[in-house]
Parts: C-alpha cells; sequence; structure tokens
C-alpha cells in the first residue's frame, strides 16, 4: 500500500510538472491566433479599399471630387455601391478587431500623415488596429 501511495504522489508531480511548462506554450499558441486573426481581417479591408478604388479610377463609381477615388468610410464598402447598372459590396461585414473585441478600427486618409492617429474624415485609405500591443515578433500592432 506504501508503494502505491509514492507512485501516485510522483505521478501527480510529472502531471504537475508538464502542466506548468504547457501553460505559457497556450497563451502563445492563443496570441498567435489572434495575430494570424488581425492580418487576415487587415488584408481583407485593405483589398476591400483596392478594388472599391478600382472602380472609382476607371470611373465606374461616382465619388467625391477630394475623395481621391477611395471610400468615404468602411460601411460603404459593407452597403456597397451601384456601377454599370450592376451593385457591389466589398465586404460582407465590418470585422471585429481580434485584439480590442470591437469594430472600431483605426482609419487613414490618403490626406492624412502616414504615422497618424486622427482620421481627417475625407476617405478611408487604410485601416489599423487601434490594440497598443506588441506583437510576438516585436513590432506594435498599430504599425501593421
Amino acid at each position: 500500500m506504501g508503494l502505491t501511495l509514492v507512485e501516485l504522489i510522483v505521478a501527480m508531480a510529472i502531471l504537475l510538472v508538464i502542466t506548468t511548462m504547457a501553460l505559457p506554450l497556450a497563451k502563445i499558441t492563443v496570441k498567435r491566433e489572434q495575430e494570424t486573426a488581425l492580418r487576415r481581417d487587415l488584408r481583407e479591408m485593405r483589398d476591400a479599399i483596392d478594388r472599391y478604388k478600382d472602380l472609382a479610377d476607371r470611373g465606374a463609381i461616382r465619388t467625391k471630387v477630394d475623395s481621391d477615388g477611395y471610400p468615404p468610410d468602411l460601411e460603404t464598402l459593407v452597403k456597397g455601391v451601384d456601377a454599370n447598372g450592376k451593385h457591389y459590396r466589398f465586404l460582407r461585414r465590418i470585422p471585429t478587431d481580434p485584439m480590442t473585441h470591437s469594430k472600431d478600427w483605426g482609419l487613414r486618409s490618403d490626406q492624412d500623415d502616414p504615422d497618424s492617429t486622427d482620421w481627417g474624415g475625407q476617405n478611408v485609405f487604410d485601416v489599423y488596429t487601434k490594440s497598443q500591443g506588441t506583437a510576438l515578433d516585436g513590432s506594435k500592432y498599430s504599425d501593421w
């Protein structure tokens, strides 16, 4: 009976050590998945902005004079625009930022400074996360 108790204590100690080692790895895995989702969402929105700009540059859709062919806001990419008798939608929905868990993305107009955090409101040239966190590679999420 004494040998069984010792074996049980040793087995529990080994299990505790393995669990302690796995927990940080699990946190890194979760963060890596969030970063992958952030990159995907940014790429999806930037691609939608580029497709809108392409239609505007070809004269297929009407844009404001000072917009330089970029969409006025992200909602326009979701609602879509009419062009040449067709309705074009560029996004199904505005994605939720995986870092801030909100749909409030940082926006830049092409008249804004490249590192500006205040949107001028003229058009949407670029999007970025409002998260102030640091990625696994050491870069700032807001610089992606």
